[in-house]
């Protein structure tokens, strides 16, 4: 009699290849190229690695993940360690992945170019958007590791060049997992900081893994839209990040950033120094000049005999006094023999006058009479003299 087959569920089965694959590639490494790379909101990432011939699942945990440098994208060539593994629910195989590298600095530089010619083809590098640096800043503001050897050369820098400076420091990572989402925190908690002039985002030399977090898009897109103006000081004079083209100015070395960001004090010293010297000796040509131009004034004729000038003066109006005295004098004269004129004029014509002497004034019906043919007999006529008036009948 046969034996009876084993007869497994399909979970059970998928338990069995699940266990099988994970003891015998419990620890591999794969190099691909990445696509459909999708970070979920959880922070987990999914996406699949290919070559010419084959594709595979891969998945990197949030607790794994946070430890890569760079943002994956796709058509990017990787290394990857991990193991294989089993997802249940679709019975399918996948990369359970560890760690990720880039496959080599080309894939890097590759990444590097293709996020530049966007964010060139977006106007980020544009100069109309370069945001002018101040001259005298009061309260810099600085993004950088503050167990660097970058962190203590902008605060040497600043003590030398300017110490009346107030530095605000956002410590931030600058390296490795997480830098990228730590410089962009520092660039928006400075942007809401009252009164920050200018911001220096800044981190020393290193390799191009070591300065990739200066490439990335989420830093450029926060310096692009910082509302206070960014000086990227990040490596040595050679190295070039995405910071550097979209920031508003570029310093090769954080030092150098920190003098860009600074006035010498020496120099404005020297400045005032110079300005006053210059100005007290304008003043006193100035003065010269003014002494000369009184002194030259004092000797004229005019203030030569100034006692003689008045004198002159006082004359002359004396003169103009009595010339107009005169003029009056004579106006006054002339009227007065107008006025006696007038006067006996109006004494010849006054009617009481004329009564005393003898003479009647006659008349009748309200009206004087002054010729014989106008006096009626038969009417009453009244008589004035100059002692009273009588009516005749």
């Amino acid at each position: 009699m046969a034996s009876e087959t084993q007869i497994l569920t399909v979970s059970e089965l998928t338990k069995e290849i699940r266990r099988t694959l994970e003891e015998t590639f419990e620890q591999i490494s794969v190099i691909g190229e990445i696509s459909n790379f999708k970070s979920h909101i959880s922070g987990h990432w999914y996406f699949s690695l290919k070559d010419a011939d084959a594709v595979i699942n891969c998945t990197m945990w949030k607790g794994f993940n946070q430890y890569v440098f760079f943002t994956p994208q796709d058509g990017m060539k990787i290394i990857v360690n991990g193991k294989l593994t089993v997802y249940p629910p679709r019975g399918s195989y996948q990369l359970d992945i560890r760690s990720m590298k880039p496959a080599g600095l080309g894939e890097l530089q590759e990444a590097f170019e293709k996020l530049k010619k966007k964010l060139e083809a977006e106007g980020f590098f544009d100069e109309k958007f370069k945001k002018p640096i101040p001259t005298f800043p009061q309260k810099i503001g600085v993004v950088t590791a503050i167990d660097g050897a970058a962190f203590r050369d902008l605060i040497s820098v600043a003590k030398r060049r300017f110490p009346l400076v107030e530095i605000v420091i956002a410590p931030a990572r600058v390296q490795g997992s997480g830098s990228a989402e730590s410089v962009v925190n520092g660039i928006k908690l400075l942007n809401e900081y009252p009164e920050i002039d200018v911001i220096i985002v800044a981190r020393g030399g290193g390799s191009i893994e070591d300065l990739w977090a200066f490439n990335e898009e989420i830093v450029a897109r926060a310096i692009f839209k910082s509302r206070v103006p960014i000086i990227s000081g990040v490596g040595h004079e050679v190295d070039f990040t995405i910071a550097d083209y979209v920031a508003h100015l570029r310093a090769p070395t954080p030092s150098v950033a920190m003098e860009i960001a600074t006035p010498d004090i020496f120099e404005i010293e020297n400045f005032i120094n110079d300005f006053v010297l210059k100005t007290s000796t304008n003043i006193e040509e100035i003065i010269e000049t003014r002494i000369h131009d009184v002194t030259t004034i004092n000797k004229s004729y005019g203030f030569r005999l100034p006692m003689d000038m008045f004198n002159r003066k006082t004359q002359q109006f004396d003169m103009s006094i009595g010339r107009v005295l005169q003029s009056i004098e004579k106006i006054s004269m002339i009227y007065d023999k107008k006025i006696s004129l007038l006067t006996k004029s109006l004494d010849a014509y006054d009617v009481q006058r004329s009564l005393k002497r003898g003479f009647v004034l006659v008349k009748q019906n309200s009206k004087f009479v002054t010729r014989a043919s106008d006096f009626k007999k038969e009417k009453k006529a009244q008589l004035k003299f100059y002692d009273g008036e009588i009516t005749t009948q």
